[in-house]
C-alpha cells in the first residue's frame, strides 16, 4: 500500500510554469503506475497525464500535450509533473493517484490510492 502526497501547487500568471511533485511512502511505489487528474470548481475530475511503473511510457490529455511533462525518480519515490505555458483554464485541484496495474491509465476509477490534492491557480 502507498500513500501519495502532492506538493508544488500555487498561484502563477498565465504563461508561467509550476512543477508538481507526488511523493509516496513505501518501497513499493516504483511498482505502481501513477496518474494525475484535476478537478475545477463545479466540474468533474478529469485525466491529465499518467506514467508507467518504469517511466518508459507516458500518456497525456490533449489539452496539456506539448505543455506538460511527466517523469519519475523511483529512487526517490517521486513523480514530477512539469507544467509550462500555463493557462487560466488549467486552474484546478490536481490529484496524484497510484495503482499497481490500472489497465486503463485514463480512468480515475482504475486507481486505488489517491492524494489529497494541491491547488493550482493560473491568473490571466
Amino acid at each position: 500500500q502507498v500513500q501519495p502526497v502532492e506538493s508544488g501547487g500555487g498561484l502563477v500568471q498565465a504563461g508561467g510554469s509550476l512543477r508538481l511533485s507526488c511523493a509516496a511512502s513505501g518501497r513499493t511505489f516504483a511498482s505502481h503506475a501513477v496518474g494525475w487528474f484535476r478537478q475545477a470548481p463545479g466540474k468533474e475530475r478529469v485525466f491529465v497525464a499518467a506514467i508507467s511503473r518504469s517511466g518508459g511510457s507516458t500518456y497525456y490529455a490533449d489539452s496539456v500535450k506539448g505543455r506538460f511533462t511527466l517523469s519519475r525518480d523511483n529512487a526517490k519515490n517521486t513523480v514530477y509533473l512539469q507544467m509550462n505555458s500555463l493557462k487560466p483554464e488549467d486552474t484546478a485541484v490536481y490529484y496524484c493517484a497510484a495503482d499497481l496495474n490500472p489497465l486503463n491509465y485514463y480512468l480515475a476509477a482504475r486507481y486505488d490510492y489517491w492524494g489529497q490534492g494541491t491547488q493550482v491557480t493560473v491568473s490571466s
